[in-house]
């Protein structure tokens, strides 16, 4: 009977896993999976909060490294796996998703998604224990390939709405919970899991917002490995993605240049309207303290001063974006 059981098993890692991917043949890795939920919980280290101080993103590696190295970046790789009905980019090898259709595990909304300067963003690759979290609960503590590896695991990331991320940003249990109240039994034990893998501890805010979360679901189980799933599936013909490819250059293109010329024409209105500087009262006040500049003030010269600043990737939208660091123009700069 062990040996029918072993070979299913077998098997179904050859057919559920790319060949390719070498963190998928590690499937459980002492996330605990299979253990109950609420007990693996208990075995976490309680404490406070360490500090942020010394934070960056590039603290856990280049964003979306090829770790496992499959021949295909972390990011595509999982738009690969949580994607159905994928459409490939041409002579990537399988690797760049030009479309799918996501159903959303935080909204339980089904996506559909396109890569693109404006479309991109609709989809985000989010971290179930974020990198800040994590950094400030142990991880501090680990190799920069340790860390590299927990910001690259697929245990710990998925393909989520966007607005929905943005919302979570950096909170654990105890500040953010999907809004989709059926997979927050899942989430939780996931964030257990990543946190038994890599020897993170939880707050006692934490731990009580996960263990009320898990009291409506006593039998919730730390959920298995996910990998990468095979990249073999769901192709489109080469003529299909030759065609949509060209037209989505050709976009691509116009947009760019009206994005330049768009850019160039705000900062000729802006030296031309910018108001005058009062003179000096004859008894002035003292002056107010300076004010921090506002968030689209932000300016990177480039990827490398991003990603110094701890800030890459940068979605469209958020301070410090610019199509110039956008050079696929999918609304995602320095990935």
């Amino acid at each position: 009977m062990m040996s029918v059981l072993s070979g299913l098993l077998a098997v179904g890692l050859v057919v559920g896993l790319s060949a390719g991917s070498a963190l998928a043949v590690e499937p459980t890795d002492n996330t605990g999976a299979g253990q109950s939920a609420t007990q693996a919980l208990d075995s976490l280290e309680v404490k406070g909060r360490a500090p942020k101080t010394g934070y960056k993103r590039t603290q856990f590696g280049k964003a979306w490294a090829d770790v496992d190295r499959n021949g295909c970046d972390t990011r595509n790789d999982i738009l690969n796996r949580d994607l159905t009905d994928v459409k490939h980019k041409v002579r990537t090898h399988d690797c760049v998703v030009k479309s799918g259709q996501l159903h959303d595990p935080y909204t339980g909304k089904d996506i559909a998604f396109k890569k693109g300067w404006k479309t991109s963003t609709a989809v985000q690759i989010d971290h179930v224990v974020a990198l800040s979290d994590a950094w400030q609960k142990g991880a501090q503590k680990l190799s920069q390939t340790k860390r590299t590896e927990l910001a690259n695991d697929p245990y710990n990331l998925l393909a989520v709405q966007g607005k929905a991320n943005q919302k979570k940003s950096d909170g654990d249990a105890a500040t953010w919970l999907p809004s989709n109240k059926s997979f927050r039994c899942e989430y939780v034990a996931r964030q257990i899991g990543v946190k038994h893998k890599y020897s993170l501890w939880i707050t006692q805010a934490e731990k009580e917002a996960i263990s009320k979360v898990l009291s409506s679901c006593p039998t919730q189980t730390v959920p298995d490995y996910t990998g990468v799933k095979d990249s073999t599936a769901e192709k489109t013909t080469e003529s299909e993605q030759t065609e949509q490819t060209q037209t989505e250059q050709q976009t691509e293109q116009q947009t760019e240049q009206q994005t330049e010329q768009s850019a160039e024409q705000a900062q000729q209105n802006q030296q031309t309207t910018q108001a005058p500087v009062p003179e000096p009262a004859p008894a002035p006040a003292p002056a107010p303290a300076p004010q921090p500049a506002p968030q689209q003030d932000v300016y990177y010269q480039n990827c490398t001063a991003a990603r110094a600043a701890g800030a890459a990737p940068i979605y469209q939208g958020q301070p410090g974006y610019r199509s110039q660091l956008d050079r696929d123009h999918d609304g995602v700069a320095c990935e």
